[in-house]
C-alpha cells in the first residue's frame, strides 16, 4: 500500500513528488498530515486539468488518496464495552481517506481511540488508489464542460475516472476478503466509495455534505418539511437556541438571529430528495430529508448518508393501520420489521433479523409521552409498539389480497408502509442506529381509505405534533454519549475499528 509510482515514469504517468510515510502518536497531527496530502494531490489534478486549456497534455496525470494504517502484534483485550475504536486481532490495518477536512472531528475521535487502545503509532502515507479527476474537483463539479470539449482524446486517457471496482459495499456487507499481503480494512468505506456518495448527496438533496448533521430524520411527505422549516425559522428569528444556523436546498443559510437567508442561491427547481439542516457547531444538530415515497428512494438516500457516519436516523411518516382497534392519528413505534420491499435482498438477506435498539426505542417513547402529556397505560390509547411491514407496491389493495393479508397477519404486523423497513435494514447494515415512528393515516383493511377531505383534516391535526415528537427524540439521542448510542448489537464477528 505504500508503494508509489515515481514522477514521469516510463509508463507515461505524471505524478506529484512522493511523500514519505510519517508516524504519529497525536490524533490531530495525523489528521493534519492527511489533509496536507489530500489538498496537495487534488490541487495537482485540478491544476493539470486547467492547464489543458492552454497547452497540450504531457502524459497521463495521476495522484493518490492519502491513507492511515496501524500495525499491532498484540492479542491484548481492550475495553469490550465499546463497539468501535479497536481492531479485533493482530495484523496490519489500513484505509484510504478522502475529504479529511470534512471528517476532521470524526477522524480525530477514531484515531484517539486507536492510539489509546493499542498504544502504537498511526502511519500516514499516500495509498496506491488513484483519485478520480471528478472527485478531485469536489461536489457538484462538471469538469468535462470546462475544458474536455477542446481535447482531441477522451478524458479518461489523461486522468483516472471513477472505478466501480473500488466503489462497493463489500466491507460493510461482510464480504471483503483482502488479497494475500493486503492490509485488513480499518474503516467501513473506502475513499472512492465515500466520494461517490458525497457527490450523490449534493445531487439528490441540493445541499453540501458538510451541512449534514449527525441526527437525521427521514419523511415521506412535504407536510413534515413545511413544519420543520417553520420551526427552524422561528428558532433562527429568536436567536437564543443551541442551533447556529438553518440550511435549505441551494445551501441557503439563515444564521441564528436572522429572519432570512444571508447566503446561498435557491435552486431553479427542487431536487429529488431535498434536505434541510438545523446545524450545531458540534454537528449534533438535526437534518431532515423528504425522501418521497418508496423503498428505492429510502435505500438510495441511506446508502449515501451512511458514509457521513451519523449517530442515528429516524423515519417519521404515514402508514396504513392494520388493526381495527387503531384510529387515524395513532402512532406506531416499530419494534420489528417485515421486509417485503426486496430492494436490499442482495446486500442483506431477508433472513437477517433487524432488531429494535433499546436506546432509540426509549428515546422515542419518552418523546411521545412528553409531547402528548400521556404516560403509562394512557399512552397505549394513542401509540402501539409492534411490527411494521414495508411493501414495494403502493396499490397492493387492488390485487388479490389473500396472500399479503395472510402474511401480515402471521407476522403480527400492525402497520404497513413503503420505507421504514428499508431505512431500518440499511441502518443495521451500515451500523447506524435507527428507529421508526409512524402515524396512522388510513385503514384500508377496514374501509377507511385516505381520501382528500379526510387527509386534509389529518394533516392539520397530526403533522405538527408528530414532528415535535421526532425532534425531541433526536435531541434526547444527541444528549447520549456516542459510546452508549452505538450499540454492540450492530457489530458482526469481524468489524472495522472506525465507528
Amino acid at each position: 500500500m505504500d508503494q508509489r509510482i515515481s514522477s514521469q515514469t516510463n509508463n507515461g504517468f505524471i505524478t506529484p513528488d512522493p511523500i514519505a510515510p510519517q508516524e504519529f502518536t497525536d490524533a490531530a497531527e495525523a489528521v493534519a498530515a492527511l489533509e496536507a496530502i489530500y489538498e496537495r494531490n487534488t490541487r495537482f489534478l485540478c491544476e493539470a486539468f486547467e492547464s489543458l486549456a492552454n497547452e497540450k497534455p504531457k502524459g497521463r496525470y495521476r495522484a493518490f488518496y492519502p491513507q492511515v494504517s496501524l500495525a499491532t502484534t498484540s492479542f491484548g483485550m481492550v475495553d469490550s464495552r465499546l463497539s468501535f475504536g479497536h481492531v479485533v486481532s493482530p495484523g496490519h490495518y489500513a484505509t484510504t481517506l478522502t475529504r479529511p477536512e470534512l471528517f476532521r472531528s470524526y477522524l480525530i475521535t477514531q484515531f484517539e481511540l486507536l492510539l489509546k487502545n493499542h498504544g502504537t503509532a498511526l502511519t500516514v502515507s499516500e495509498s496506491d488508489t488513484p483519485i478520480p479527476l471528478h472527485f478531485a474537483f469536489g461536489e457538484g463539479a462538471y469538469v468535462e464542460a470546462a475544458v474536455a470539449d477542446k481535447l482531441d482524446m477522451p478524458l479518461r486517457d489523461l486522468f483516472d475516472t471513477p472505478d466501480l471496482a473500488t466503489t462497493d459495499d463489500e466491507i460493510v456487507n461482510g464480504l471483503y476478503e483482502p488479497a494475500p499481503g493486503e492490509p485488513l480494512p480499518l474503516a467501513p468505506f473506502k475513499a472512492q466509495r465515500i466520494d461517490y456518495s458525497l457527490a450523490r448527496l449534493s445531487h439528490y438533496t441540493a445541499t453540501a455534505a458538510d451541512h449534514f448533521q449527525n441526527f437525521v430524520l427521514f419523511t415521506n411527505y412535504q407536510f413534515y418539511i413545511d413544519e420543520f422549516c417553520e420551526h427552524a425559522r422561528t428558532l433562527m428569528a429568536e436567536g437564543n437556541s443551541e442551533y447556529e444556523c438553518f440550511v435549505e436546498p441551494g445551501n441557503l443559510i439563515t444564521p441564528s438571529g436572522h429572519r432570512a437567508p444571508s447566503e446561498g442561491v435557491a435552486p431553479p427547481r427542487m431536487p429529488q430528495m431535498p434536505a434541510y439542516h438545523l446545524k450545531r457547531k458540534d454537528h449534533c444538530g438535526i437534518t431532515m430529508v423528504n425522501i418521497g415515497v418508496g423503498p428505492s428512494n429510502a435505500k438510495t438516500i441511506t446508502d449515501h448518508v451512511a458514509v457521513l457516519r451519523p449517530h442515528a436516523w429516524l423515519m417519521l411518516g404515514h402508514c396504513a393501520g392494520l388493526r381495527n382497534s387503531q384510529a387515524l392519528g395513532d402512532y406506531v413505534l416499530a419494534h420489528a420489521y417485515v421486509r417485503e420491499d426486496h430492494v436490499l435482498d442482495d446486500d442483506l438477506p431477508a433472513w437477517v433479523p433487524i432488531p429494535a435498539l433499546a436506546e432509540v426505542q426509549v428515546a422515542v417513547q419518552e418523546a411521545v409521552a412528553d409531547v402528548t402529556g400521556l404516560e403509562g397505560y394512557d399512552l397505549k390509547r394513542i401509540m402501539r409498539t409492534g411490527t411494521v411491514a414495508t411493501i414495494d407496491n403502493r396499490n397492493w389493495e387492488l390485487r388479490d389480497q389473500r396472500g399479503p393479508v395472510q402474511r401480515l397477519s402471521q407476522s403480527r404486523a400492525i402497520a404497513l408502509d413503503m420505507e421504514s423497513a428499508t431505512i431500518a435494514a440499511n441502518g443495521f447494515r451500515f451500523r447506524v442506529p435507527y428507529g421508526t415512528l409512524l402515524c396512522v393515516s388510513d385503514k384500508p383493511l377496514h374501509g377507511e381509505l385516505k381520501l382528500p377531505g379526510m387527509a386534509s383534516a389529518f394533516y392539520k391535526t397530526q403533522v405538527n405534533q408528530h414532528l415535535k415528537i421526532g425532534l425531541l427524540a433526536m435531541e434526547k439521542l444527541a444528549a447520549m454519549p456516542p459510546e452508549r448510542l452505538h450499540s454492540r448489537k450492530l457489530r458482526s464477528f469481524f468489524e472495522t475499528a472506525f465507528q
